[in-house]
């Protein structure tokens, strides 16, 4: 990892994600949003079919797409706390975040666990150690050992992936429902065996470098017609923001200009780090550009 000890022990979340790759925040959600979101979310678990997949589970249901399907995700996507410590933990990485995925998982009774695997896996590009990615994943019904609380190797993130990685090395998160697991990108995890007779319930809010593409193609999830009504920072998370330099434009604009204005003809612009900009103006006073 490019961050230093120093720049994570000024923040104990930090400090917890540095040192074992994962830290869960109990009592996150409110206790009226964990009601509201099970509300939200319960219609949609009901309908959708069980993954096909050896990876995403047989006896596993996904729903995508949660941020119009649940205004309490919104909410959570935007949680302050946890929107800064992922900007905190990305930002060695890039020059703004944005949303990965949003994601309801509910694993069955006699589901196995999940390969153990790191998310950035899905990136063909070695990150050097870098983090590219935080999840959180939020506890909608209790995590319990026999429920298959997510598995999780700590101090992994600093070691080559393994895919026979020992089991007896990792520990699950127990937590009670409203609470937040965040791990890192770079650490070796997996859903857990749910031996129980009950149905074990989380979502996944995740985040990346805004230069990455999504493991979620947000802008089918959210095209504009349904982004113009999120909140301008929910707007910007989900890709309607460019990424300095010049990445990701729109008609040479910042992106948020199609759901602000929808005006595609007007001059192009700069969108460059103050520090390229800096550069470039003291070249050009310099006469040398």
């Amino acid at each position: 990892m490019s961050q230093s000890v120093h720049e994570f022990a000024l923040c104990p979340d930090l400090a917890a994600l540095e040192r074992d790759g994962f830290v869960i925040l109990e009592d996150a959600m409110a206790v009226d949003e964990l009601a509201a979101l099970k509300d939200e979310l319960e219609p949609w678990l009901q309908r959708t079919p069980r993954c096909e997949g050896d990876f995403h589970g047989w006896s596993t249901t996904r729903v995508n797409g949660l941020l119009s399907k649940s205004p309490t995700v919104q909410r959570l996507a935007l949680h302050p706390r946890l929107l800064a410590l992922a900007e905190a933990a990305l930002a060695p990485a890039c020059d703004c975040i944005r949303l990965n995925l949003t994601q309801a998982i509910r694993i069955h009774p006699g589901q196995r666990a999940q390969a153990p695997h790191r998310d950035q896996e899905m990136w063909p590009a070695d990150s050097k150690g870098q983090i590219w990615s935080l999840n959180v994943m939020w506890a909608v019904s209790d995590f319990t050992v026999a429920n298959g609380a997510t598995r999780l190797w700590p101090g992994s993130h600093r070691q080559a992936v393994a895919r026979d990685i020992d089991p007896g090395r990792a520990v699950q998160a127990q937590m009670t429902a409203g609470s937040a697991l965040v791990y890192l990108g770079t650490l070796m995890h997996s859903g857990g065996a749910n031996c129980s007779l009950v149905d074990r319930t989380g979502i996944v809010v995740g985040y990346c470098a805004g230069w990455l593409r999504t493991y979620e193609e947000q802008f089918l999830a959210y095209p504009p017609n349904i982004a113009r009504a999120f909140p301008e920072p929910l707007q910007r998370l989900i890709g309607y923001q460019w990424h300095r330099p010049n990445l990701g434009n729109w008609e040479g604009q910042d992106p948020i200009a199609v759901l602000q204005n929808g005006q595609s003809c007007a001059a192009h612009r700069d969108a460059l780090p103050p520090a390229i900009e800096a550069e470039l103006k003291a070249l050009v006073d310099a006469g040398k550009l």
